[in-house]
């Protein structure tokens, strides 16, 4: 394990790493609430539908490429000087969102906002362990936790208020206050560290190439694959150069004396299943995240302000729970809290796969409660299992993958969900057709037609009418059976993780054999 080497951190390192969480918190953000007011950018900028969602597509892709070289830039640059440039480059993006006037302006400045905030979030998770002793993971994982899985609950509100309030610009010009307040104060705050800029000249272009190739198809492909098929040829080509380029990359990588991810610490066992669940929490969190609003907006007809109120009860129950995880984690087997945190997710994701069609606020109210509880305890205590063993020198290449294996989670888990919500809603709402004309009244009740004006059908009203009156009825009804299909499948993505655990190895016998490198202070 690492060694402690100082009794207590300064404050200046606290407020240091606070403005860390801080800068965390906005890159997380920052995708939520631009994507409750996409439809009025849209408009605003006059963009066609098809090319609406390359908005988020092309941060999320320049941010997933980015995480896992956040080791290799902390090397070069040290933690310190890292933050600052990376909260700087976002913040400017941001200003440039603000006032793009043009599609093609936009989606460039969100390419360059997604790298930095790709960079903001494993800075945070490795900060942790480098900045701080080991008594302290708990209190400092806890507030880079919370921010981490508090922004997408809240996301949604905050986007829906600014848009309605003020405008979409405002979505991103509120990162420029804190963005500015960060790069200022803490070069000032963070530890000093030397640059090792000579090591750039180390840096494997070919390898960096086939990590972008890679994660950049799968994006695309994990997008498009549920509406054009996924053995169509345009995503069967994207998912065959995804493979073939991370093949080549782990092969090339592995075998380099610079390599630009340190792919060695999968051989951790620890560290690996930490992956692992770091993944299972992906598909659950963000998947939740992104179910929640459809089916408000498609079956409810809540606006984007509404929806966020009632996906608030998933953040406050967060926040009540956070100081009880942190407490615990510093006095229990991470295991042990990590079994009991997906064990809960698992029973709260497999609450909503029996809501109603009419499900609102007291419907989903507990589920959420059981996610927000459980969602502290899946992401704190595999935390310190993946990276709590690891020497200082080797947790910011591990911090990289570990947060990259819940982005890649959260988009296979959404592009599940589109897989099930575009493949199995035609063929409930034929099932439920075949019913209503067979006369099964159950299927009228499910549906939320009248009974009586079912079985007493008014004269003179032709088939037409009566089939254009059941339609969006037969529709959202189908929808529904498909969300609580893929609410289903989210609680057995979390129960997977939870038959991983007994395999991870204890805190003693994971940690590294080589640490002999402490926090840095």
């Amino acid at each position: 394990m690492m060694t402690e080497r100082v009794t207590e951190p300064s404050a200046a390192t606290w407020l240091g790493f606070v403005l860390m969480c801080l800068g965390m918190f906005m890159a997380i953000l920052d995708i939520q609430v631009v994507a409750t007011s996409l439809p009025t950018i849209q408009s605003t900028l006059a963009i066609s539908r098809e090319a609406m969602s390359w908005i988020q597509t092309a941060y999320l892709i320049a941010e997933i490429i980015a995480i896992p070289l956040t080791g290799w830039l902390t090397r070069v640059l040290t933690l310190r000087w890292l933050f600052v440039i990376a909260i700087s480059l976002f913040t400017l993006a941001s200003i440039g969102c603000a006032f793009s006037s043009s599609f093609t302006t936009l989606v460039s400045f969100r390419v360059l906002q997604g790298f930095a905030g790709g960079v903001l979030i494993p800075a945070v998770f490795s900060a942790v362990f480098m900045l701080f002793p080991i008594r302290l993971h708990p209190v400092a994982t806890t507030m880079a936790g919370i921010m981490a899985v508090l922004a997408p609950t809240v996301g949604p509100v905050v986007g829906g208020w600014i848009t309605d309030t003020w405008s979409w610009h405002w979505l991103f010009l509120i990162n420029v206050a804190p963005g500015v307040v960060a790069a200022l104060a803490t070069p000032m705050l963070l530890p000093r560290e030397r640059p090792r800029l000579s090591d750039l000249a180390t840096l494997d272009v070919p390898s960096l190439g086939l990590l972008a190739v890679s994660l950049a198809c799968l994006e695309i492909g994990l997008k498009e694959g549920p509406q054009r098929g996924w053995l169509s040829p345009f995503c069967s080509i994207l998912i065959v150069l995804s493979a073939a380029a991370a093949t080549a990359f782990a092969i090339r990588t592995l075998r380099a004396a610079h390599p630009v991810v340190e792919l060695s610490t999968f051989r951790s066992r620890s560290f690996a299943i930490g992956c692992a669940l770091s993944f299972f929490l992906g598909v659950g969190l963000f998947g939740s995240v992104y179910l929640m609003p459809v089916f408000l907006a498609y079956v409810r007809h809540h606006d984007a302000f509404e929806i966020g109120t009632i996906m608030l009860v998933t953040g406050v129950a967060q926040l009540a729970t956070a100081p009880i995880a942190g407490l615990l984690e510093s006095r229990f087997d991470p295991r042990w809290l990590s079994a009991a945190g997906f064990g809960l997710f698992a029973i709260g994701l497999g609450c909503s796969a029996f809501e109603s069609r009419v499900a609102d606020f007291q419907e989903m109210f507990w589920p959420q409660v059981l996610r927000g509880v459980a969602i502290m305890f899946c992401l704190l205590p595999p935390t310190r299992l993946a990276l709590g063993s690891l020497t200082a020198s080797r947790v910011p290449d591990a911090s990289g993958l570990f947060n990259l294996m819940r982005n890649l989670g959260g988009a296979i888990g959404i592009a599940l969900i589109d897989t099930i919500l575009y493949g199995r809603t035609g063929g409930h709402a034929d099932a439920l057709r075949e019913r209503l004309i067979a006369g099964d009244v159950t299927a009228a009740q499910a549906i939320g037609l009248d009974v009586t004006l079912f079985t007493h059908r008014p004269p003179h009203v032709s088939d037409a009418t009566v089939e254009a009156y059941l339609r969006p009825m037969v529709e959202k009804a189908a929808f529904a059976l498909s969300a609580n299909e893929a609410w289903a499948l989210l609680a057995c993505v979390a129960l997977l993780g939870l038959l991983l655990i007994p395999f991870a190895a204890g805190p003693l016998e994971g940690a590294d054999e080589n640490s002999g490198d402490g926090a840095l202070n």
